[in-house]
């Protein structure tokens, strides 16, 4: 009996040295690695201030020509139109060429007309579209709107 009390207080006496032991040290005790220093480095990325690299005027991304504006600004109403509703404005994709207008009120393309609080009136495409209604560029350089503002305006359609 002697033994064996002997032995058990051996075996918890060895157990507990793996608490002991230096930080530089391995023991078969498994677990998570302690993170190692970087020895790479990323290479050196060169940055600008926003705005001053491949900068592009609104002017030369819009193809559409003065005849085109002025053709639509002076297009009267279609007959059998109706007003479709009203919808807040943002400025579409730039890259997209032409006057249209993409909104959700539209269920599928047809012409039709604009007309802004100021009672600019614009035919241009109706596109339809999910979320929020976008207005082209050439729309808003038209109408004669801030490309920052987001107008108000009354959609009609057939």
């Amino acid at each position: 009996m002697r033994h064996l009390a002997l032995l058990a207080a051996a075996a918890l006496a060895l157990s507990g040295c793996a608490l002991f032991q230096k930080d530089g040290e391995r023991s078969g005790v498994t677990g998570p690695a302690e993170p190692q220093p970087a020895t790479e480095f990323a290479p050196a990325v060169s940055t600008s201030a926003l705005g001053t690299t491949r900068a592009v005027s609104a002017a030369a991304l819009d193809k559409t020509t003065a005849e085109e504006k002025a053709a639509a600004l002076a297009a009267p109403a279609a007959g059998g139109e109706r007003e479709l509703g009203k919808v807040v404005v943002a400025l579409g994709p730039p890259a997209e060429q032409g006057i249209w207008l993409s909104s959700s009120l539209v269920k599928e393309k047809a012409q039709g007309r604009i007309v802004t609080a100021a009672g600019k009136s614009l035919a241009l495409e109706l596109r339809p579209g999910t979320g929020g209604a976008l207005l082209s560029l050439a729309a808003f350089q038209a109408l004669g709107l801030s490309l920052t503002e987001l107008p108000q305006v009354t959609v009609y359609g057939p």
